[in-house]
């Protein structure tokens, strides 16, 4: 076991009132882009919103160029969603490190996340959503 790892016991908890989740499709075009570069360019992101957070658009794999991103060993928890794992943008420099994360096997409250990426938008150039 990783000495950074918490023996404790995690358990899910559900959105409900006292935290609400939703998740859509969006139907804009999100781009986002790091050091000149575009990262990610979709049309099939979707829009997370949780409790007092700001919106997040979850980008899927597939529309981000993945080659630009190297695997973090970071990792945080999050009781709704699950185990969260990062990646960074090396072209971003030490501006983006840990600048993507993605929850490969959320809880089932959230599971339409899974196989996408989301970006801190101070981490990277720009996150466009457009019409």
């Amino acid at each position: 076991m990783n000495p950074k790892q918490s023996t404790a016991v995690r358990t899910a908890k559900r959105p409900g009132p006292d935290h609400p989740i939703t998740i859509e499709a969006s139907s804009r075009r999100v781009v986002v882009k790091s050091n000149g570069k575009v990262i990610a360019d979709s049309r099939r992101a979707l829009v997370l919103k949780e409790a007092h957070y700001p919106a997040v658009h979850y980008i899927p794999r597939e529309d981000v160029d993945q080659s630009l991103l190297a695997r973090s060993e970071h990792t945080t928890y999050c009781p709704y969603k699950g185990e969260c794992n990062y990646y960074s943008i090396p072209s971003g420099g030490e501006r983006a490190i840990n600048a993507v994360w993605t929850y490969e096997a959320p809880y089932d409250a959230v599971a339409t996340i899974r196989n996408h990426l989301a970006f801190y938008p101070d981490r990277v150039d720009s996150i466009e959503v457009l019409d």
